[in-house]
């Protein structure tokens, strides 16, 4: 089936009678609350919450979703690709971003019911393998239940490449927010039409009261190695942005062409590196200014 007569499918069926209608999301919505499923480019597809990205790219080889959101929502992703008109038991891989519960969360149902291959990459596939970080992530004690862990992870390493029918999907090492936290690439097509998207992981320098970034004794180069996933981000090839949270990138007002928010912009992820850079830096500055204090 073509992208366009899925897409009036999914319309026809929404407007069934009987159908549950899904709200509109709200400015203040939470992770878990459901979202409806929308077409984003080509083969590729946004089935998370309304606070958490999940995506579906699809082939007619199988499928591969990215991130899972939270343990919550783990029913509700599955029922978006339903929504669709895909089959679950097509998703061959699922990849992460990260290991926080808000997008690892619903990792463990998700390749349970789809029989995917879980993959992620560094400390992270470990995490999500044991269902708990370590102190290596910036914010290991905010998250003290942990994730249900996922049998068999598969380790991604930086560059190496995930691919299913006609489509490529390039990892990208962005440690920084978490140690193993990965960007993942891709080209989709449509209307004769070729962009590249990213799916940029958090680039935000977030901890537990306990964690330091400069701490260069507990956490050797981490600062370096932040630095470098920005400058990774800004020369990405990029001409449609998606992040974890939607917010970041205004993905929903993107996604429905609202006036000013174009979906494609090739400068997206030069601001959003350069944003971040700038925190990063706050960040630095506040740590620094507070060990000279004590």
């Amino acid at each position: 089936m073509s992208t366009m007569m899925l897409l009036a499918a999914v319309s026809v069926a929404a407007q069934q009678p009987g159908a549950k209608p899904v709200a509109l999301c709200k400015a203040d919505a939470g992770w878990s609350d459901p979202a409806k499923p929308q077409h984003v480019y080509g083969n590729t597809w946004y089935v998370g919450t309304c606070g958490i990205t999940a995506l579906l790219v699809t082939s007619d080889a199988g499928h591969v979703l990215i991130d899972g959101a939270t343990k919550e929502a783990g029913p509700q992703i599955e029922a978006s690709i339903r929504a669709l008109g895909f089959k679950l038991k097509d998703v061959r891989y699922i990849l992460a971003t990260h290991a926080h519960v808000d997008h690892a969360g619903g990792f463990a149902r998700l390749q349970r019911d789809s029989g995917a291959v879980m993959i992620a990459r560094g400390a992270d596939a470990d995490a999500i393998g044991r269902g708990r970080g370590d102190r290596s992530d910036p914010q290991f004690m905010l998250f003290p239940e942990g994730l249900p862990p996922v049998k068999n992870v598969r380790r991604i390493t930086d560059g190496e490449e995930v691919t299913v029918g006609s489509t490529t999907i390039v990892a990208h090492a962005t440690p920084g927010h978490t140690p193993g936290s990965t960007t993942w690439t891709w080209d989709s097509c449509e209307g004769g039409g070729c962009r590249h998207l990213a799916y940029v992981d958090s680039l935000s320098a977030i901890s537990d009261d306990v964690y330091r970034y400069t701490d260069e004794g507990q956490h050797p180069g981490v600062v370096e190695a932040f630095r470098r996933s920005i400058a990774t981000v800004a020369a990405l090839p990029c001409d449609i942005l998606l992040t974890p949270h939607p917010g970041v990138s205004n993905m929903f007002a993107r996604m429905t062409t609202q006036p000013g928010a174009p979906l494609v912009d090739a400068n997206a992820c030069r601001a959003l590196a350069a944003q971040s850079g700038e925190k990063l830096e706050e960040r630095i500055a506040k740590e620094r200014a507070s060990a000279r204090e004590h």
